[in-house]
């Protein structure tokens, strides 16, 4: 297994901390919103460091689809209904500077940068596409309403976003953080204020900044009710023919699809961490029907953060917690959403205003549905009575089969049978390995 990307960049490498020091904006995670943030301070005259626990883009970055789009599912017109046009405009207009600033920084930069129309697609409803559409044209954004397609099967309709774009994010990123303060290697093994503590030193910081993915300061901000966090697949084919522009299915279990060079990535059979699902199996036995003669040429799979609303949380990390910030709850969208946190994140450590402030804002109301079933899986897990638990808050682990893993369904977590942790929010290992179960 492994990601095309991984497998066809190479980023370059830093050294660990090396003692105790000092900054004025401290990074935490080296995924693509922790390397543009350092990346922006660093253009906007800012004293920075960014400190990865491992090697950088070792997470979600690495296992995304890399569409940079702002056309997120269906979300404008959920977002009209529940937070009003007004926010359903900032979140356009935040989506759209940043792939607007992508077209910028990506020219004369080989990462194979191509733009290209976004459609979300239904096969089966069309009722949903044309509200989406119809907000849409309310905020004076040119979306289409079409059945019009290049995908291999017929659709009810689908919604065209033009003039999106699609590119390989490691390439990306290896250019962006060259040059950049950053240190691999080290974990943050505690958070106070103003300060961070490695295995290394203590890094001092007026401000510190969280881009983990999965926040790992636990006791402040609700985020192990206010996120939840699901696994998706992907297969890279070769001998699938080309799509053009990029898919996403409007339904549950629905699949997604882009070219990259005479590949076609094919993205699906997701599922909330901990819990069942299609998985790369659902994928090629739609790859073996659609197009019987092509070959797979590499599988993986990424794990993604999302909000009670769809919106990332990307602001303040909670009402007390004074010079910390946070970016997460990127949804299946970390590549538009991590360059809007970036360039937010980089205005509110300098003390400047942003009109998109409020929108992501993550002390913003929780009352949601989500949050209910969020709160129902973590009483379930902590009511559990099975071993492993998982070190973050207790709950139950679940072997996942498909992936050789225990996983945590409450909040995501996930370790090897070995013990080592491979995903957040937890912070450590397993104490004991809990190897695979007896059949």
């Amino acid at each position: 297994m492994g990601s095309i990307w991984r497998k066809t960049a190479t980023l370059p490498s830093f050294p660990p901390l090396a003692g105790d020091t000092g900054t004025r904006v401290l990074v935490v995670g080296g995924g693509i919103a922790g390397i543009l943030c350092t990346y922006f301070l660093t253009q906007a005259g800012v004293d920075c460091l960014l400190l990865e626990a491992e090697r950088l883009c070792g997470g979600t970055t690495q296992g995304t689809t890399a569409k940079i789009t702002s056309q997120h599912g269906l979300i404008y017109s959920r977002l009209a209904s529940t937070r009003g046009l007004e926010a359903a405009r900032l979140y356009l207009e935040a989506n759209q500077a940043a792939l607007a600033r992508y077209k910028t920084l990506c020219q004369g930069i080989d990462c194979d940068f191509a733009e290209t129309d976004a459609l979300v697609y239904s096969r089966s409803h069309r009722e949903p596409l044309a509200v989406e559409a119809a907000v849409l044209k309310r905020l004076g954004f040119p979306a289409e309403l079409t059945r019009d397609t290049s995908l291999p099967f017929p659709v009810a309709g689908a919604v065209r976003f033009p003039d999106q774009a699609r590119f390989h994010p490691l390439k990306f990123l290896a250019h962006i953080a060259k040059g950049l303060p950053i240190h691999e290697g080290t974990k943050v093994l505690e958070l106070m204020p103003g300060a961070a503590v490695t295995h290394f030193g203590t890094v001092r910081a007026d401000n510190i900044i969280i881009a983990t993915r999965s926040p790992i300061l636990n006791k402040h901000g609700g985020y192990f009710l206010k996120l939840y966090q699901q696994r998706s697949y992907l297969l890279a084919l070769r001998g699938a023919g080309q799509v053009g522009g990029m898919y996403l299915g409007a339904e549950k279990n629905s699949l997604s699809f882009r070219d990259w060079g005479d590949l076609l990535l094919v993205g699906g059979g997701g599922h909330r961490t901990g819990k069942k699902g299609g998985g790369w199996e659902q994928l090629a036995a739609f790859a073996r029907r659609a197009w019987p003669g092509s070959e797979e040429v590499a599988r993986w799979a990424a794990q993604d953060c999302v909000s009670l609303d769809g919106v990332p949380y990307v602001g303040a990390y909670s009402g007390g917690t004074r010079g910390l910030y946070v970016a997460t709850g990127f949804g299946k969208w970390g590549m538009t959403s991590a360059m809007a946190a970036a360039q937010l994140l980089t205005s509110l450590v300098q003390g400047k205003p942003s009109p998109y402030a409020a929108l992501y804002s993550p002390s913003r109301g929780m009352l949601r549905p989500q949050l209910a079933v969020n709160a129902l899986e973590a009483t379930i897990g902590l009511l559990t009575p099975t071993v492993p638990r998982c070190p973050h808050m207790g709950c139950a682990l679940k072997y996942n089969p498909r992936e050789g893993s225990w996983d945590c369904p409450c909040h995501g977590s996930r370790f090897g049978t070995d013990g080592k942790l491979l995903d957040g929010p937890a912070t450590a290992d397993l104490q004991r390995a809990p190897g695979r179960p007896q059949k």
